[in-house]
């Protein structure tokens, strides 16, 4: 989610100072005392004017956020799923390259997504390439001369690896004239880096 806050923090009877981090799937909190809340372990959530409280079985932890609590509050409640984090719209062109999991998959049919799957779709409105080495980016190049307009190409690769890091993947789609603009969470062992046209360049040509 990428939200963050200088903040004070009420546990187990004492006050502290430092950063609260609203990630994905927890809650961190960064001072003399470090915390992680998983979103799954949380048994009562409420947001109290600036204060956004949560409780486990741990007991409460108060979090003074000013005017984000019930921001927070909601994204903890109501969290986005992957393809609404990614911007995925119901009915949308996607065309897929490379190996998903079936769950990604069964999301995308779900969502009435119109699929193309190992060749590329010259309409799509969203390209996604799973790269699990650097030898995958070489269709980085096909792949960015297909993107047309505001459609956009996520490369999927794995987290923590040396066989591809995302110095490698940066490289590869700015080789290919296209600029990052958005990094996402799409699972537990894999990160996503978005990429689209830059606007002075769809407006040169055109494209919209």
């Amino acid at each position: 989610m990428g939200n963050e806050a200088v903040c004070k923090l009420r546990h187990a009877g004492k006050t502290y100072t430092g950063k609260a981090l609203l990630e994905t799937s927890e809650i961190l909190f960064r001072g003399r005392i470090r915390l992680k809340i998983p979103f799954s372990s949380i048994s009562n959530l409420q947001a109290r004017g600036s204060e956004l409280r949560v409780r486990t079985n741990e007991g409460l932890t108060v979090f003074a956020l000013g005017a984000q609590a019930e921001k927070w509050r909601e994204k903890i409640a109501n969290p986005k799923t992957l393809l609404e984090k990614l911007g995925v719209k119901p009915g949308e062109a996607v065309c897929l390259m490379g190996e998903f999991s079936p769950d990604f998959l069964a999301s995308l049919k779900k969502l009435g997504a119109v699929l193309s799957q190992g060749k590329v779709a010259k309409d799509a409105v969203w390209y996604f390439l799973a790269a699990e080495s650097r030898q995958d980016l070489q269709r980085v190049r096909v792949l960015g001369d297909s993107l047309a307009g505001a459609a956009a190409l996520w490369i999927v690769y794995p987290k923590g690896q040396t066989t591809i890091t995302e110095s490698d993947v940066r490289s590869a789609g700015l080789s290919r004239g296209l600029t990052d603009v958005k990094v996402a969470r799409f699972s537990d062992t894999h990160t996503a880096l978005k990429f689209v046209i830059p606007k002075s360049k769809r407006a040169a040509s055109g494209s919209g």
